[in-house]
């Protein structure tokens, strides 16, 4: 074998212990996490000075407990709860993770490094001063919060935040760490965010959630379910015809809705509180059966007829052919108008298509056919449609335009 030979034959050998060493460093997740990196870990054991953690089929990683300790000392996490952590760095197989860079000792280091990778550090509000709040991050180093970066919404009382304890994400830093700028904004957004993707893994369309209403609107109500806000339309509201959603709802109101749509990429869900309630058609044969007469009021105006409502959510149609007691009319408006009551008989249902087929009855009829005959009369003596106006209406506009 030549001398060629063999330098190709190492040259393979190396390649596929590389290989090999990279496989075996992916199996183990050492490769698969980079610095920074945040993950959804599962807490396995809590222990006095470590949390041991499980971060799926890459392995397992530990914390330090002193990162999870409220005002008394006592660990305010426990097994079986999921965190959101970042990897720091992998040593003799432990991986180490963290929630946030703490004070204290943290140098300009390990504060360059968390801006390197995006791991929050937690800071100290000590001061409000032009534009924002100076932050003490750990040691001597100080960081300026701009008052847009501080919350998602303004605060009415900006020095309420002063003296606490917050965690913030590294945005600038610069001059070896003399100067560096800092948000808490953004990492409330990714949570938010987070919560949000959570809450529509387990929503579907057609389920029914509690909300709480938080806003009205022109074209409907603002409903939270839990993280997530969706919109009940105006025609979604009730069966019945809504102008106003403050006229059956009221912020601040717990409401049962079902889940009409959700449109993921565009994160928008729509939400029904008509489909909890009963469906008034579901009785309407028995409540409104044929030839019955009820009372009902005018609800719209067509130009083939007239709409009257029988029941909330139940209206029915005059066809214009039956508003004239035989004799013809150019429009509904010449007998009837928008909210007047009026007695009509059920001629026909039909139970599928949601229609009910109307015609006036008793006094109604004989209304009906009096205010024809009346708008009969007034076509003939002007020669010009009813829709013209009255013969006075036509004299006095030709005796103004003869002035």
């Amino acid at each position: 074998m030549t001398d060629a030979e063999n330098n190709r034959d190492k040259t393979q050998e190396e390649e596929d212990f590389a290989d090999l060493f990279e496989k075996s460093l992916d199996s183990k997740g050492s490769r698969w996490h980079e610095p920074g990196q945040k993950v959804t870990a599962q807490i396995l054991k809590v222990t006095g000075e470590w949390i041991f953690i499980d971060i799926g089929q890459k392995g397992e990683g530990i914390i330090d407990s002193k990162e999870f300790l409220d005002l008394d000392g006592k660990v305010t996490v426990g097994e079986g709860d999921r965190i959101s952590v970042y990897f720091l760095s992998s040593s003799h197989g432990e991986m180490r993770f963290t929630t946030k860079v703490g004070g204290g000792a943290s140098g300009s280091a390990q504060l360059e490094g968390a801006w390197q990778s995006g791991i929050p550090v937690e800071g100290l509000v000590e001061k409000e001063i032009k534009g924002g709040y100076e932050v003490k991050l750990g040691g001597t180093a100080r960081a300026f919060c701009p008052f847009s970066q501080i919350a998602l919404r303004r605060i009415d009382d900006p020095a309420s935040l002063i003296g606490t304890r917050l965690s913030f994400r590294i945005m600038e830093y610069g001059e070896h760490g003399r100067n560096i700028i800092v948000s808490r904004r953004v990492l409330l957004e990714e949570e938010q965010q987070r919560l949000r993707e959570e809450a529509q893994a387990g929503i579907s369309e057609g389920m029914r959630v509690n909300g709480t209403v938080t806003s009205l609107q022109p074209f409907g109500a603002f409903v939270d379910i839990g993280g997530l806000e969706g919109l009940v339309p105006l025609s979604e509201l009730a069966w019945a015809r809504v102008k106003d959603a403050a006229e059956v709802l009221s912020v601040g109101q717990q409401v049962q809705v079902s889940i009409k749509a959700i449109d993921r990429d565009k994160e928008k869900i729509t939400l029904s509180l008509k489909d909890t309630l009963a469906d008034p058609w579901d009785q309407v044969t028995l409540q409104f059966p044929e030839g019955s007469f009820h009372t009902g009021s005018v609800a719209r105006l067509a130009a083939f007829g007239a709409f009257v409502t029988l029941a909330p959510g139940v209206d029915g149609l005059i066809h214009i052919s039956k508003l004239g007691a035989g004799k013809r009319i150019n429009h509904p408006r010449e007998v009837l108008k928008e909210g007047e009551s009026v007695e009509v008989k059920v001629e026909s249902i039909d139970r599928a298509e949601r229609r009910i087929s109307l015609s006036l009855g008793g006094v109604a009829r004989a209304a009906a056919e009096e205010e024809a005959s009346l708008a009969e009369f007034r076509q003939q003596s002007t020669g010009k449609p009813a829709g013209m106006g009255t013969l006075g209406d036509l004299l006095a506009k030709a005796q103004k335009n003869r002035k």
